[in-house]
């Protein structure tokens, strides 16, 4: 029997061991997706707590303990944090298989050096254990532990930007980027909630949004500052991909009746969103962005939680809308127009995958390598099973040598563990190929695959 979580965790042959020990494991990060709050690093935050670094704001680990029975107030209320510390602790025996016992142990181990497993018994010392080394593990601390070379924050269109331009000037050694999030510019779903949006949007642009034009103007000086403040990619949040044929006049025309107060219908709500996405998607060529499409989720299940903590609460879901379709007329059209960006898409049915990843590879242009990229298994995927599934579909339909790899995802500074977990699962993968005989045992030239997935290609994609 082998040791849980050795540190030959997850590589099952000697070909895997020494793809990640020798070429994996000590690459630095670039981590192109996140929530991560920038104000945190700007200020070099330090947590009082392992629950505040560890347990606020994670949905994952509300939705284990609630589907512990622990009550709400324990998980999300105005409990103590030691008192939130130890229900977490007491539930995560219950979670083996569930990518949460990985997860919660490799954070454990690092940074912390903690190797016992965590449950009610231990939790005290645990947690006294991990606050004692608080003090040095800062927000920028912890991104220097795990080799953090660059890293993209989520962020509206409406923010100043404020902290990452205390972040530029401070000279810190990991750069931290903003990351263009316009989803609040297109829900025109809730006319007085995107009313209110756009009072925002037009005095952080100056603007006044009088018109669907004025709208765009608002919109693309935004992107133009955030360009400005080393600004390379943009992210939207997407239930389905959506595609409509659209003119001047009706946009105007559909501005006029939602800031009226009125609710669109289904198509002219999807030509407002359609037109939008491609306006943004055309300034992302022309600046030499990346765009990222996350697609297929069904959020805020539960009315009555969304009421009590807002989005995020952990009551999201997978979809299961059509995709394909209008995916491949939204990038067409962008692409006859010469104007597709380099684009990465994240989908979250794994029923979808070989959809996925056979869409993109219809607009590969030999501009750039690997422009088209079939994203990391995310959020309900971003597991052991989940991101095999998305390398193997990848990797029958496309190149995997030229993916670009992981990303954290995360509103936590002590998730940079899941690069660690994405290496070893690659390295695994790659290394039972090669002793199964359906792959060479040329170690260099895989070394070198195995690098470039967990850093060189999104260094070279990116620029920064």
């Amino acid at each position: 029997m082998k040791t849980f979580l050795s540190e030959d965790f997850l590589l099952k042959t000697e070909t895997a061991k020494r793809l990640y020990h020798d070429y994996a494991k000590d690459m630095p990060v670039i981590d192109y997706h996140n929530h991560l709050p920038p104000d945190q690093i700007a200020g070099n935050h330090q947590f009082a707590t392992i629950t505040e670094a560890w347990l606020k704001g994670d949905h994952y680990k509300w939705r284990a303990m609630r589907a512990n029975g622990v009550n709400e107030e324990l998980i999300t209320g105005g409990t103590d944090d030691w008192t939130k510390f130890k229900v977490w602790a007491e539930t995560v025996p219950y979670t083996m298989r569930n990518p949460l016992y990985h997860w919660t142990h490799m954070e454990l181990l690092n940074p912390f050096g903690i190797k016992e497993v965590l449950n009610g018994d231990n939790a005290k010392s645990i947690y006294e254990t991990c606050n004692a080394q608080l003090p040095k593990f800062s927000t920028k601390a912890l991104l220097q532990h795990y080799k953090v070379d660059a890293l993209c924050t989520t962020d509206d269109p409406a923010d100043p930007l404020t902290h990452h331009e205390a972040i530029s000037k401070q000279g810190f050694a990991t750069k931290v980027l903003p990351t263009f999030r316009p989803d609040k510019a297109m829900a025109v779903e809730d006319p007085a909630s995107f009313k209110a949006y756009l009072q925002k949007l037009g005095a952080a642009a100056d603007i006044d949004i009088n018109s669907y034009s004025a709208l765009l103007a608002a919109l693309k000086k935004r992107h133009d500052y955030f360009h400005a403040n080393g600004g390379r990619l943009s992210d939207h949040g997407l239930n389905f991909f959506i595609y409509a044929d659209f003119t001047e006049a009706a946009l105007e025309q559909a501005f006029k009746d939602v800031m009226a107060g009125k609710q669109l219908d289904d198509a002219a709500t999807a030509m407002f969103k359609s037109a939008t996405l491609h306006f943004i998607c055309v300034w992302n060529h022309e600046k030499g962005w990346a765009q990222q499409f996350h697609a297929g989720a069904i959020r805020n299940n539960n009315s009555r939680l969304l009421k009590r903590l807002g989005a995020d609460a952990g009551v999201d879901s997978i979809g299961d809308w059509p995709m394909a379709e209008a995916m491949s007329r939204f990038f067409d059209r962008l692409d006859k127009e010469d104007k597709l960006a380099k684009t990465i898409v994240y989908n979250l049915n794994p029923s979808h995958n070989e959809v996925y990843a056979t869409m993109v590879g219809n607009f590969q242009d030999g501009t750039v390598a690997g422009k088209m990229q079939f994203g990391s298994g995310w959020w309900f995927l971003d597991q052991k099973d989940g991101m095999e599934k998305q390398m193997n579909a990848l990797s029958n339909m496309g190149l995997l040598s030229r993916f670009v790899g992981m990303l954290t995802d995360s509103r936590s500074f002590l998730s940079y563990s899941r690069h660690e977990y994405f290496r070893r699962i690659l390295c695994n993968l790659i290394g039972n190929d090669v002793e199964n005989g359906e792959l060479p045992g040329d170690i260099p030239w895989l070394g070198k695959m195995v690098q470039d997935i967990s850093y060189n290609n999104a260094k070279a994609y990116f620029n920064f």
